[in-house]
């Protein structure tokens, strides 16, 4: 279901099989956290991205509550390197 973009497609549309995040082309990704609405994944670097429903500031966005159709770095964590989700 991609009613909030949770998919991270750049759409709301529905997958039936599984599809490449093009967001992380060229790019490690080494943990993933998934949910019902929204999802989170660190990479190699120690980036943390998220995207999906934002309501409630559940994506780490800040004051930006917007649902997220593509992953999105949360950039709280700059400069520091995350090793997990």
């Amino acid at each position: 279901d991609g009613n909030y973009g949770q998919l991270g497609h750049g759409d709301r549309q529905n997958q039936l099989l599984p599809k490449k995040v093009e967001a992380f082309a060229g790019q490690r990704v080494i943990a993933l956290a998934a949910g019902a609405c929204h999802c989170l994944a660190t990479t190699a670097d120690g980036a943390v991205f998220t995207w999906g429903k934002g309501e409630h500031g559940c994506l780490g966005h800040g004051e930006d509550l917007s649902n997220q159709l593509l992953p999105k770095k949360i950039e709280a964590f700059a400069g520091q390197r995350v090793v997990a989700v």
